[in-house]
């Protein structure tokens, strides 16, 4: 170990206080897009959400209802999480110009070793086998309209992402000459070693710094990437589990200003004729945009991972009607980050683009049948229905466009008490008949 600091500390310490501050800017930048929609105040059955935590998202419980894929991202979740453990001895090392700064530990650093390097063999051939799902065997659900263009590269990128930091942390170890002749904790490395043995120890020095340089570097640039891609549910999936629905999943919420309305109606005492209160502001019903949903609504949209477990078990979807639960989170997740760069450029709310009609159209919103299939098929507790309803509800009682079937059943259930055009008194003549 040389004089500290040496030039490569500076260059380790700079890059890695660039990655780090981008990583901590694009999050302030996610949270204040989230921060767009309107406040849910304080939650209830705090208990019940973090069992859902540790259940559906540290326990993949969701997951593995499909064996193969479940099996698969567990293994790569769990090695992502174990194997960037070894990220804490990277960054000492390149901190402070050491090298292997753990390796004091023993044996207990070689099986820890040993543990990330199959871990990364296994993760490898995961991701190997995700890529052929989605590229060869062209499963149908990754297949649809809206998972053409940059949806499929993204998806493709990060498991190219992925291959190469496992290849990277595999070879590095093969080529540190120190750490093989350690033998202890080269349960992989030792068989890529045994193949390149007789390269000079020069090029061998090289190719370990190539490799342990590019292994961070990818790490950060990873890191980063994640504001601009759907891996962003690496981050996001334990909150929106948190804030998911522990209701039952056909309770709707009432909206406020219809309760007191109802309230009002309700009390003899009070006066119908009186006049708001002049600070009062009167309460838009639905959404017809993404400030209208609320910050829970817009955490989904951000903690979509499109991986089309919800359109694949949509009814309507099914029967060849224009509704995809994903496409609904991808268009509002789409809006919102639009309109979130708009006002960053100042452009405020100028768009004449909104969510309604500029990104879902009403017949995808009409198809929805209610059923809740995607919200119990998804894997970390979106909840797509909720936002189909919110705009629904829009619809209704802003602009009063119904379908004509629908008006024509409001209709009679507001003069007849009844979803059919017969007066109330004439509803037992059939047993006359």
């Amino acid at each position: 170990m040389g004089a500290w600091p040496s030039i490569s500390n500076v260059i380790f310490a700079l890059i890695l206080c660039s990655g780090i501050g981008y990583f901590v800017m694009n999050m302030r930048r996610l949270i204040a897009l989230i921060k767009m929609g309107r406040p849910v105040g304080e939650v209830s059955d705090k208990k019940q959400r973090w069992t859902n935590v540790g259940r559906i998202a540290f326990g993949q419980s969701k997951m593995v209802r499909r064996p193969v894929s479940g099996v698969m991202h567990l293994i790569v979740y769990l090695g992502f999480i174990i194997i960037n453990i070894e990220v804490l001895e990277i960054i000492i090392d390149g901190l402070f110009g050491t090298h292997r700064v753990f390796k004091s530990l023993g044996p207990i650093y070689g099986g820890l070793i040993g543990v990330f390097e199959v871990l990364a063999v296994l993760v490898f051939l995961a991701v190997v086998v995700f890529w052929l799902r989605r590229n060869v065997i062209r499963l149908k659900r990754f297949l649809s309209p809206e998972m053409k263009g940059w949806p499929k590269t993204d998806a493709n990128l990060i498991l190219y992402f992925e291959m190469v930091l496992m290849a990277l942390f595999l070879m590095m170890n093969a080529t540190d000459l120190s750490f093989q002749q350690m033998n202890s904790g080269n349960w992989v490395s030792a068989s890529i070693y045994s193949a390149i043995v007789d390269w000079p120890p020069q090029t061998m020095h090289l190719v370990e710094r190539i490799c342990w340089w590019a292994h961070i570097v990818g790490i950060l640039i990873f890191l980063n990437y994640l504001y601009y891609s759907k891996h962003l549910h690496i981050l996001l999936a334990f909150p929106n589990v948190y804030f998911g629905r522990v209701t039952p999943a056909g309770a709707f919420e009432n909206l406020t200003s219809v309760k007191e309305q109802v309230a009002l109606m309700m009390d003899p005492s009070a006066d119908p004729y009186a006049a708001p209160a002049e600070e009062s502001v009167v309460e838009k019903f639905g959404a017809s945009d993404v400030t209208d949903l609320t910050q829970v609504q817009l955490l989904n949209a951000m903690t979509c991972t499109e991986c089309g477990r919800c359109t694949s078990e949509c009814p309507a979807n099914q029967t060849g009607k224009l509704l995809s639960p994903r496409k609904i989170m991808m268009d509002t997740r789409d809006r919102l980050v639009a309109l979130g760069n708009e006002k960053a450029s100042g452009g405020g709310e100028s768009s004449s683009k909104q969510l309604l009609d500029g990104y879902i159209s009403r017949e995808e919103l009409w198809a929805c049948t209610t059923c809740n299939a995607c919200v119990e098929a998804c894997p970390v507790s979106i909840d797509p229905v909720s936002i189909i309803m919110s705009m629904r509800q829009y619809l209704v009682m802003e602009q009063s466009a119904a379908p004509a079937e629908l008006n024509t059943t409001m209709t009679n259930i507001e003069n007849n008490a009844a979803p059919w055009p017969f007066n109330q008194q004439d509803r037992a003549n059939w047993m006359n008949e």
